[in-house]
């Protein structure tokens, strides 16, 4: 082999392995910007997942679904904050209005509100007079001798002497109101002694006359009956209180 021979191969040589690390170079730097690549993908993949929830769409990630429920189910919890609507309650604060109920006190009481007092022996003068007519009639009077008005109150229940019981009413004889009695004024009631055909039976003569001045009384006035005393057959009864005395006798 000559030297020129020698020399030329020796250049071929170096010129292929110039080419050889060159092509070598070009490949490492094409491997590193695919690299690069792939590093830049997660990124993009994430703002994707970020994108999900502002436009509503559904990540396909089972991790990233959750996180949003869970978010979702925080932003209820921002419902029970609507739930201090139950502070419309307060509204019925507005119940105080009730508090105007409050201004019936200011208004009068009505007449279903004013209580009388019943007449009481305590308080009247009670006298037991037998008139002419009719006849076998004993009239009663009860005059208030107080400062304040009283009612006499349905009927006189009547003791006369040791009687057991107390003489019926005259049912027809009932007025159309209690009678009040202004003070100085007078109330009346008949009472049928006996009759006048004689047709009563277990007669008697009574000395002593209790007069309560209606079934409930706690006690009686005591007026004094003609010293001879009066007679009591089974026939006996008793008028309602009548304003007028005129009304009282016609029973």
């Amino acid at each position: 082999m000559s030297a020129r021979t020698a020399r030329t191969r020796l250049l071929a040589a170096a010129a292929l392995t110039a080419v050889t690390l060159t092509l070598t170079a070009c490949s490492s730097a094409d491997g590193t910007h695919d690299e690069g690549a792939a590093t830049v993908s997660p990124p993009v993949s994430s703002t994707a997942s970020d994108s999900s929830p502002t436009t509503g769409g559904t990540s396909t990630e089972a991790g990233q679904v959750d996180a949003k429920d869970s978010t979702g189910s925080t932003g209820s919890t921002g419902s029970t904050g609507s739930s201090g609507t139950t502070g419309s309650t307060g509204a019925s604060g507005s119940t105080g209005s009730t508090g105007s109920t409050g201004s019936n006190a200011s208004q009068p009481a009505s007449d279903s509100d004013y209580v009388r007092s019943p007449c009481s022996p305590a308080s009247t003068r009670t006298t037991a007079t037998v008139v002419s007519r009719p006849l076998n009639h004993l009239l009663l009077t009860v005059t208030n001798t107080g400062s304040k008005d009283c009612d006499l109150v349905d009927y006189p229940a009547l003791r006369f002497g040791d009687a057991q019981s107390v003489p019926p009413v005259v049912e027809e004889s009932q007025p159309q109101a209690v009678v009040t009695l202004a003070p100085g004024e007078s109330g009346y009631a008949s009472v049928l002694l006996s009759m006048a055909d004689g047709s009563g039976s277990s007669g008697y003569t009574a000395k002593t006359l209790a007069v309560y001045f209606n079934v409930k009384s706690p006690s009686a006035a005591h007026p004094a009956l003609p010293a001879k005393g009066v007679y009591v057959d089974s026939s006996v009864s008793v008028s309602y209180w009548q304003s007028d005395m005129g009304d009282a006798l016609a029973w």
